[in-house]
C-alpha cells in the first residue's frame, strides 16, 4: 500500500473538517446564571412546580423599610429558558418570628421574554412585615 495517497487524503479530509467547523456561524450566547452577589439573598425565594424550578431562577431581592414603617421588597427573577415563560409572583410578609402577618399580596403575572430578568415589587400593608417569602408559579 502506498503511504502517499493515504496521507494525501488524511489530510484533506483533516483541513476539510477544519474549514467546516470554522465557517458556521457564530449564535448569540446564553447569559450565565450567576449567584456572585446574591447567594445569601435568595433563599426567601419558593419556586412553585417542577417546571418553575427548571424555567425560572430568583436572582435577588431588594428589602427596605420605607420612611412609614412598612416593608418594601424588590425581587428579581429571571428566565433560564430559550422561550418565553408566563409566571405569576406574589409576596408573603411575616413578622420578626416568620409567622404571617396576614399580609398577602395577589399573584401578579409576569411574561419573561427568553433568557430576560425582570424585577416585581411589593410594599406590605403594615409595619407588622419584617420577613417576607417570594413565590413565584408558572401560568400555563
Amino acid at each position: 500500500m502506498k503511504t502517499k495517497p493515504f496521507l494525501a487524503l488524511a489530510t484533506t479530509t483533516a483541513a476539510l473538517a477544519l474549514w467546516a467547523g470554522c465557517a458556521s456561524e457564530p449564535g448569540a450566547i446564553a447569559p450565565q446564571d450567576s449567584t456572585k452577589y446574591t447567594l445569601e439573598n435568595t433563599e426567601n425565594f419558593e419556586l412553585l412546580g417542577k417546571t418553575t424550578q427548571t424555567a425560572v431562577a430568583g436572582t435577588g431581592l431588594q428589602p427596605r423599610v420605607l420612611p412609614d414603617g412598612r416593608l418594601e421588597v424588590v425581587a428579581s427573577v429571571k428566565n433560564r429558558e430559550n422561550r418565553k415563560v408566563r409566571i405569576q409572583v406574589n409576596c408573603v410578609f411575616k413578622d420578626a418570628a416568620g409567622f404571617t402577618t396576614g399580609d398577602e399580596t395577589p399573584f401578579e403575572t409576569v411574561e419573561l421574554a427568553a433568557n430576560a430578568t425582570e424585577a416585581v415589587r411589593f410594599t406590605a400593608a403594615n409595619t407588622l412585615a419584617k420577613k417576607y417569602t417570594i413565590r413565584v408559579r408558572e401560568v400555563n
